[in-house]
């Protein structure tokens, strides 16, 4: 019996200190949360796998694009920047990751960040020939002006928005105004989202600027409409992206990249299994816009989205751990 009790105070002093190890190694980590829905949602979904699953201490920092990603190239600081949009800033974190500060890891949305011009499922589905901007502009009669029923209406997003300025661009390069169409402007972000809400619930024509992944786009089906020619980097950078330029030729939109920054001195802190996790944890624009129009529907906050999408996606979540975290995430729902 003692040679029992001996044998069982080993092996749960070995699973301890395998426990405590497996804490340590991990550490303290400080995760960025950027101020949009998805990143929000990300980085409380990263908090609790890290810490059930893998024994971390992580805690959740406040951040935005700009001053996380100089940060994170300049200091090392946070840790982890979950959803990292790296094309609004391709100098810093060129020189970042050259000079050994940051590590990109992955990708959270291989969709990427998708922009353009959208119409509803609805009357895509209806109309099956309608596929491009230019199809779009062939039928101003399908997208009626609220103000003047004869001419067709394109919905811009905001002012102070880069796709804002490049829907009035586009606009322009693709001669809207003389296809019989005007462009609204929607005056903010509400006022976008209403204008499609409207439609909706009308079933009426709509065609404008949005974005995925999104809240909205996981309650309304929406089509992205295909610029119907290619992108062209060197007109995109000489024009559509610049507000005052009178001459802009057509160009596809680019999918904005998305990746995990990882500060380069805890990449080389924790285990494999952390890295590989932060390596394979990705989903679709489509399962979290759906997760976006759950939380906005339930007033949840970034931990509740996390929490919930842990509870309802154990198929999908799973793939990105080992089977132990898997064992302790579950246990810890």
């Amino acid at each position: 019996m003692k040679k029992l009790l001996a044998s069982t105070c080993l092996m749960f002093g070995l699973l301890g200190g395998a426990s405590v190890s497996h804490a340590a190694e991990c550490g303290s980590v400080t995760i960025a949360s950027m101020n949009w829905q998805s990143a929000e949602v990300l980085s409380n979904l990263d908090k609790f796998i890290l810490n059930e699953g893998y024994g971390c201490s992580a805690e959740i920092t406040i951040g935005d694009t700009v001053p996380t990603i100089t940060s994170m190239a300049e200091k090392g600081q946070p840790d982890i920047a979950p959803e990292a949009w790296i094309d609004l800033l391709p100098d810093i974190v060129k020189k970042g990751t050259e000079e050994g500060r940051i590590v990109k890891v992955g990708s959270p949305l291989p969709d990427g960040g998708v922009q353009g011009w959208w119409i509803p499922k609805y009357l895509a589905d209806a109309h099956p020939d309608i596929k491009t901007i230019g199809d779009v502009l062939r039928h101003p009669e399908l997208f009626p002006d609220p103000e003047d029923a004869k001419k067709g209406a394109i919905f811009n997003g905001p002012q102070g928005w880069g796709g804002t300025v490049v829907t009035a661009q586009y606009f322009k390069a693709f001669e809207a105004e003389k296809a019989g169409f005007t462009l609204v402007d929607t005056g903010s972000a509400a006022g976008l989202d209403g204008s499609i809400a409207k439609a909706y619930e009308r079933k009426e024509g709509w065609v404008g600027y949005y974005w995925a992944p999104t809240a909205l786009l996981g309650k309304y089906e929406m089509v992205k409409l295909d610029a119907g020619v290619p992108l062209d980097a060197a007109e995109w950078k000489r024009c559509i992206t610049v507000a005052d330029c009178s001459d802009p030729k057509p160009s596809a939109w680019p999918v904005d990249t998305i990746v995990t920054l990882v500060a380069k001195p805890f990449s080389e802190k924790v285990g494999p299994e952390v890295m590989d996790y932060l390596n394979k944890r990705a989903w679709s624009n489509d399962t979290v816009s759906k997760l976006m129009a759950w939380m906005t529907d339930n007033q949840a906050s970034g931990e509740e989205g996390a929490k919930h999408f842990l509870e309802e996606n154990e198929a999908v979540w799973s793939k990105w751990v080992s089977p132990e975290a898997a064992e302790k995430i579950k246990s810890a729902l």
